[in-house]
Order: structure tokens, then sequence, then C-alpha cells
């Protein structure tokens, strides 16, 4: 990794996992055995500081998901309580879309300081566009974003025509389309997906899958100003992201606006 290049860029990591500490290690592992890849680190917050420190990252979107409706208030305080700890954190809470009071889960989250709603509906076991789910965003649109992991070829429940619905039906609420709008599901993604004021696009957890010609190419059709640079820590290390978004081959103007600027412009992290 040369240095002298990243250092000129100031970088803001978009998507992140944090776990308290006493589960943060079975957790990790449950991630990669849930899709067959070897973990790089720990999903705690002093590992993923001191991997982006690395390459001098200075925020984090830091998020974790509740999998069962009886664990989004400890998750919620979780997430608080480490973004007061780690003033580079720039946290999303969490619900789910069987939760008995989704606005009661909004009320918290909005209570604690955070700024987001992160999804992930294929652990969560929900369709992302079900009657269910939205009255998640029937209750966060035009006040709270939405990270929501999208795409898997096991599964359904977060396909990228389920995220066109949303973006459909939901005009106002702005929505982050983890890993390029579909992990594993570029192609559907690039046919039914495009950036737009409200829908935006990280890059997390698809410059290993995916070419550097097509990586570019999915980007410029979405609209550079549309995504964001993410590690998808504990998943890929800062370093080993880095080095594959620079070799995209963006221009200098591109890499500055995904790295940092677009994200900031977006949500203010």
């Amino acid at each position: 990794m040369d240095n002298e290049k990243f250092s000129r860029y100031r970088i803001i990591d978009a998507h992140a996992h944090i776990f308290p500490e006493k589960i943060a290690e079975s957790a990790t592992v449950n991630i990669g055995h849930f899709y067959g890849i070897p973990m790089t680190g720990c999903g705690i917050s002093e590992k993923l500081l001191q991997s982006g420190r690395k390459i001098g990252t200075f925020r984090y979107l830091v998020c974790s998901t509740a999998t069962a409706p009886h664990q989004i208030s400890a998750i919620n305080s979780f997430i608080a309580g480490e973004c007061a700890r780690n003033p580079e954190f720039y946290g999303f809470g969490t619900t789910h879309a069987d939760s008995e009071d989704v606005r009661a889960d909004v009320e918290q989250i909005v209570s604690l300081g955070l700024h987001g709603i992160k999804l992930h509906p294929d652990f969560q076991k929900f369709n992302a566009d079900s009657p269910e789910a939205y009255k998640i965003y029937e209750a966060i649109e035009g006040r709270l974003p939405v990270l929501i992991h999208c795409g898997d070829n096991r599964y359904d429940f977060s396909a990228p025509q389920r995220i066109a619905n949303i973006h459909r039906d939901f005009p106002k609420l702005k929505i982050l389309a983890a890993h390029l709008g579909g992990y594993q599901r570029w192609d559907d993604a690039e046919k039914c997906l495009n950036g737009d004021d409200t829908l935006k696009f990280d890059v997390s957890s698809s410059l290993a899958f995916i070419t550097p010609e097509r990586a570019a190419h999915m980007i410029r059709k979405y609209g550079v100003e549309n995504c964001f640079f993410g590690v998808d820590f504990p998943m890929w290390s800062h370093e080993d992201e880095l080095e594959r978004f620079f070799a995209l081959g963006l221009t200098d103007e591109e890499n500055r606006r995904i790295l940092a600027d677009n994200i900031i412009e977006y949500i203010g992290i």
C-alpha cells in the first residue's frame, strides 16, 4: 500500500460492525460461518479502530443487527455507549420487522443520539419489502436513514428488486443500499437500481468478488456522487479494502467523493 497515496484523502468507513466484548468472538465466527468466509478481525471497537488507523480512517458508521426483537433495546444502548466512548463513531441503531412497537424502537434510537437504522433482512428473516418492514419505513421516512444489507444468491429476503420497491414506495426515505446494492446479485442490482438524492450505495463486501472494471462501471452507473467507501469490518481489513478500492482506477476527484465527501453531504458524518 502506497501510504503517500492514501494519506492525501479523508477516509470515512460507512459500514462497520461492532459487538460487546463478551460475545464479539462468537458473533464474528458466526458471521463467517453464515457467509463461508474467514473473518479478518474480531468485531470489537478497539480492533476496528486499530484496523482503521492503518489507513487514516477518521470516522466510522457503526452498527449491529437484532436477529430477534428482544435484542433491540440492548443493542441500541450498546451502540450508543460505544459512540459515547469513541468520538470517531457515528452510530446506527436497529429494529426488527417483528418488533411489537417499531415506533418505540425509533424513539429509543433518537433519544440515544443515534443517527439511523441498520437492517439485515437475511439475518433477521423477513422480506425487505414486506408489510411488516414497511411499518419501519413509515416510522423513519423523512426522519432517519436506513442502511440495508442487500443481496445474497441463497435467499430472496433482500433481493435488489425489493430495495427498488422500497425506494418506489418511500421516495423520501434515505436508503443506504449495502454491497453495491446486491451482494452476489450484482447483475440484478445493476438492472433495477440507480442512485439519486435518497438512494445511495456502499462498496463494502463487493470489491473482493467482482473485477475492478465491473466495480468502476457500477459506481459510475449509479453515479459517483451516490457511492460510499465501506469495509464491512470485521469481514475485511481497512488496508485490503482500500487497496482494492484504489485498484478501480478512479480519478482523484472520484476518490475524494467516495472516500468521504459523499457521505458527509448525505447524512452529515
